[in-house]
């Protein structure tokens, strides 16, 4: 049984990937999650069993119900695995459960990354709590292993990394990315493409205040900001906002430049999708992002404008990648290998219980 908060997101299509692979293998799976989002769509469509969880996506006064509400789940469905994601889940899982069933917990991006002081202490002590009541911890990177491990959380380590579906996401040739052009109502000037939810952990802001001094090199640039979110608003006017997209291909093909400019993440599934389609990325030095893209893209310290501007500037004038990304994506990054890593974890995860019975 799968257990997220999150419904749609990089989360969301982790949980969805793998419970396809799940269900095709013969399991019965079931998803607990809050109504609505892609999440149910996806894993209904393939054969899983939804349930429901009410949970909102901070930590506050109805973490207690939200505790039992989980206890409930899974005494009603009785799995003989649960896995945790994120850090709600992580929470009200690890605290209904205790250890009692076989539990994995992955956290797609620590929360204490994500918090000021003095909620970053109690949440780093609640983390260094937890990991004993999960049989593993999974991280999306050796990165978030590494910050897990700096935290000083003793936990079961394994890395997964995200994988995706390569043949949705082919390597783009210069007529395809002409052809996104047309397709989108772009010009074919320099484009600089951001995708993902427009929020302080994905550093669109950081990208508009270094937008000025691209546009000085590269007068002709264009700057695209594709994806909604709680601060949509405050970059209204400083970028060109595509909205919400359900299909991003187009816009990946149609990049030049795809920036990733986090202040902090686990493994972003963008710049996957971007290496998949042969686009130079640039990214800053955030968990995941030095495995992924190795020396086939820019790396930049996370919150400088000013080394991001020269990155993005650089990348423009020398235009889109070359194969090499795909080529890294097809050997690090197929979401087939992904899901198979998962199950023999889970494997692992149940003979190991069983042997200690």
């Amino acid at each position: 049984m799968h257990l997220s908060q999150p419904v749609d997101g990089g989360v969301a299509r982790c949980v969805a990937d793998l419970v396809a692979d799940q269900v095709a293998r013969g399991w019965r799976v079931g998803v607990a999650c809050p109504p609505g989002g892609p999440l149910l769509e996806r894993t209904a469509a393939v054969g899983a069993e939804h349930i429901l969880w009410p949970a909102r996506r901070s930590p506050g006064p109805r973490v207690p119900a939200e505790t039992r509400a989980v206890a409930r789940i899974v005494d009603r469905f009785q799995p003989d695995l649960v896995h945790l994601h994120s850090s709600k889940a992580g929470l009200a899982g690890r605290l209904a459960l205790r250890g009692r069933r076989p539990t994995l917990f992955q956290p797609h991006a620590w929360s204490f990354l994500a918090v000021g002081e003095p909620v970053r202490t109690a949440a780093l002590g609640w983390e260094r709590v937890a990991a004993r009541w999960a049989d593993a911890v999974v991280c999306v990177s050796e990165g978030e292993r590494a910050a897990g491990e700096r935290a000083r959380i003793r936990a079961e380590w394994r890395v997964v990394a995200n994988g995706i579906d390569l043949q949705a996401f082919p390597l783009v040739t210069d007529t395809e990315r002409l052809a996104a052009r047309e397709e989108l109502g772009l010009g074919s000037g320099p484009l600089a493409v951001c995708l993902g939810r427009i929020c302080r952990q994905k550093g669109q802001d950081v990208l508009v205040e270094a937008w000025p001094a691209v546009a000085q090199r590269v007068p002709d640039a264009e700057l695209v900001l594709v994806g909604g979110g709680p601060d949509e608003e405050a970059m209204r006017g400083r970028a060109r906002l595509a909205g919400e997209q359900e299909d991003v291909r187009a816009w990946l093909a149609a990049a030049d430049v795809v920036v990733q400019p986090s202040r902090w993440e686990g493994l972003a599934y963008v710049v996957l999708e971007a290496m998949a389609t042969g686009r130079h990325v640039v990214a800053t030095d955030v968990a995941g992002m030095r495995e992924a893209l190795g020396d086939t893209g820019t790396i930049v310290p996370p919150g400088d404008a000013d080394r991001l501007a020269d990155a993005v500037a650089t990348g423009l004038l020398n235009g889109a990648s070359d194969g090499r990304t795909r080529e890294r994506a097809e050997a690090l990054h197929d979401v087939g290998a992904a899901t198979a890593a998962m199950a023999r974890l889970y494997s692992e995860v149940l003979e190991s219980r069983a042997r200690r019975q």
